[in-house]
């Protein structure tokens, strides 16, 4: 999120160190991997570092298409090929451990309310017009 919309340009910066070429794979069905060689700003593969693969893919649910990307751990296209249905599953398992633990701390949050609130709570039980009291 960009803290002033009128100068965006200076808020945007280019990691020059971390720039990779994607290549984007697809059988035209399900399986989606993409290939991001990592390179130089002079355009030429930077082979210090390795190359990532990323499997994409969508899984219709009762709630409609939910996509699902996940790195492959691959250090060819064949073998990322050969590892996308057990990367998939792997994200899809991390994605419903994730919603579960989300589900976790918001039903164990407790909601504190602010003394503002405990005074605007207690003025209203006293209202006769609300049908309830509080006695002390």
């Amino acid at each position: 999120m960009f803290a002033n919309t009128q100068n965006i340009a200076e808020q945007i910066t280019v990691d020059r160190q971390n720039m990779y070429r994607e290549e984007t794979f697809s059988d035209l069905r399900m399986a989606t991997i993409k290939r991001l060689t990592p390179m130089k700003t002079d355009g030429t593969p930077d082979n210090s570092r390795e190359v990532l693969f990323i499997a994409q893919t969508q899984l219709l649910t009762n709630a409609g298409m939910l996509p699902i990307t996940c790195q492959v751990e691959a250090r060819t296209l064949d073998e990322a090929i050969e590892k996308f249905p057990d990367a998939i599953e792997n994200g899809v398992k991390e994605m419903i451990e994730e919603a579960k633990e989300i589900q976790r701390q918001q039903s164990s949050r407790i909601l504190v309310p602010d003394a503002r609130d405990l005074g605007t709570l207690q003025q209203n039980l006293n209202n006769p017009n609300l049908g309830s009291k509080i006695i002390t």
